[in-house]
């Protein structure tokens, strides 16, 4: 099995059409800015963990554990920030930045984390996060001396993953 790099690890987020069975969502939802054919260059985040409880029973020296259902972390997207403004779909990121920051708490995406190998998507690794909810957004911080390039992120709570249905 061939190892891969983390260069081959890409996020892609589509506008979530479940949630809420409310107007504001629908709301919401048709307002926000679609991320069309864009990947975020840095995935981290969505590990999986479960809380535990040791029990130390009367005098006994090894404790029993219980254990509370698993949770999954928050997932952060970082891709390099540019200072667009043009409108439209396919607009530029500080347009769709703009365009967030009044919906940081209400806005659900779709996040797909892919694998790919040699620009070739092997779906069988892929990780479907559905209705994540956006509770984070990072804007492009500065440096005077710096030369590298701009980043922004965009965090989201996530409740579940979901793997591709085998074909």
């Amino acid at each position: 099995m061939a190892k891969i790099a983390q260069r081959q690890v890409l996020a892609e987020i589509g506008i979530s059409s479940f949630g809420p069975d409310s107007k504001q969502f629908k709301n919401v939802q048709k307002n926000l800015p679609k991320w069309t054919s864009f990947r975020f260059a840095q995935v981290s985040g969505g590990e999986i963990t479960a809380s535990v409880e040791k029990i130390y029973e009367g005098g006994k020296s090894r404790p029993t554990v219980l254990c509370a259902p698993s949770e999954i972390g928050d997932i952060t997207l970082t891709a390099h920030y540019d200072d667009d403004m043009t409108t439209g779909e396919a607009s530029g990121i500080g347009y769709k930045i703009q365009q967030l920051r009044p919906y940081v708490g209400l806005a659900y995406y779709d996040i797909s984390v892919a694998v790919y190998d040699c620009d070739i998507k092997d779906p069988t690794n892929d990780r479907l996060y559905y209705n994540a909810l956006l509770v984070g957004l990072t804007e492009a911080e500065g440096d005077s001396s710096s030369g590298a390039p701009a980043t922004f992120a965009l965090t989201f709570a996530i409740s579940d993953v979901q793997n591709p249905t085998p074909k």
